[in-house]
């Protein structure tokens, strides 16, 4: 199972899934604050490193370390399916909030600029949380994110 990000409504339920599946919990490590805030008697099993890549369902997805929203946030880009999971980095209309413990947004700009917007147009975005969009359809709106600031 592996966890983008340690904020509680995204790994609340990790351990009672990755028991009932049998599935080990992959984090990146600088998650490790958030992550006892909702588990402190429970580690997760592996970590995430940029880079990394992972193989699920025949598909290799490509570890993208993404901090902003929070230090160790990652996303997950498969180019065979022209496809990247971005947790709370990206979403459509701009990037994750950073109002909360543990985040920047200049950190996560030079994420979603550095990191996201430069895969290709065409790439669907799969937020955790709203509905998807295209790095295509994202990308004119950087000048207008940072204007706007947090």
């Amino acid at each position: 199972m592996v966890c983008t990000h340690g904020h509680d409504d995204h790994v609340r339920k990790a351990p009672e899934l990755a028991d009932r599946f049998g599935a080990p919990i992959l984090l990146h490590p600088a998650e490790a604050p958030l992550w006892e805030m909702t588990h402190p008697d429970r580690k997760p099993d592996r970590e995430l490193a940029d880079g990394d890549e992972l193989t699920a369902g025949g598909v290799t997805l490509r570890v993208l370390h993404t901090p902003g929203h929070s230090p160790g946030s990652c996303s997950l880009y498969t180019p065979e399916l022209g496809t990247v999971f971005t947790g709370d980095t990206l979403f459509q209309g701009g990037p994750g909030a950073t109002g909360r413990s543990y985040s920047s947004f200049d950190t996560i700009i030079d994420s979603v600029r550095d990191r996201l917007l430069t895969l290709p147009g065409d790439t669907v975005v799969r937020t955790g949380h709203g509905d998807p969009t295209t790095i295509g359809a994202e990308l004119p709106h950087l000048e207008e994110w940072i204007a706007r600031g947090h």
